[in-house]
């Protein structure tokens, strides 16, 4: 009679923490957004001779819609810009300034070794179309712009923040519904030929990964 008092006594106390967690259950995420900045490269031939460096800085944005927890679709798009000087072909001689930009977008796949919530590191490999719009600006002849069509594939790591600062995590769910953050670093690399130019290149980047 005792056992059976006490074993109710452990049901009612159970039963208001099962609701409870209830309560807080979450369905998984279904989208992410990423932000990112680094270095781009051009695979431009002496890109330096007139640029002054051999990169640009490039920022990116992506959201992207997850299919299962291990795979996702997104679009992505980036930009870029730097300033350089313009040389006559026969002389050499400088003539101006040249800005370019050059803004890739881009559709992708994305495949994820992620195979529980709260796991630490998640190293990741993707790729997908992307399209690369240019645009030049030089003093002597006005303004250039195209784009070319071509493909990117990208990996890296992410690592989970939540339990870095628990009460930043609460908050960032509680006021805009994100479930997990994390830090990433990658490496992308961008082919899309205009002519005989690869109007791609390798990007260095890091950024935040929102999941919600």
């Amino acid at each position: 009679m005792k056992l059976l008092r006490h074993l109710l006594v452990f049901l009612l106390l159970a039963i208001p923490a099962a609701a409870s967690a209830a309560d807080v259950g979450l369905e998984p995420p279904q989208w992410s957004l990423e932000f990112k900045g680094g270095r781009f490269y051009p695979d431009i031939d002496n890109w330096k001779d007139y640029y002054g460096s051999t990169m640009m800085g490039r920022y990116a944005g992506s959201l992207a819609f997850t299919l299962l927890r291990q795979l996702e679709v997104g679009v992505e798009a980036g930009y870029s810009r730097d300033r350089g000087f313009e040389y006559a072909p026969i002389n050499g001689i400088m003539t101006g300034q040249v800005t370019y930009e050059v803004a890739p977008v881009s559709l992708f796949v994305l495949a994820r070794a992620a195979f529980y919530g709260d796991q630490l590191f998640v190293p990741y490999i993707g790729g997908g179309f992307t399209r690369v719009y240019y645009r030049e600006k030089t003093t002597d002849s006005g303004i250039i712009r195209g784009s070319a069509d071509g493909y990117h594939w990208r990996g890296g790591i992410e690592m989970l923040l939540d339990n870095i600062d628990t009460s930043a995590a609460n908050s960032m769910f509680l006021d805009y519904g994100v479930q997990h953050t994390y830090l990433f670093a990658e490496i992308e690399v961008v082919h899309a030929m205009k002519e005989s130019i690869n109007l791609g290149g390798n990007s260095y980047l890091a950024g935040f990964r929102f999941e919600f």
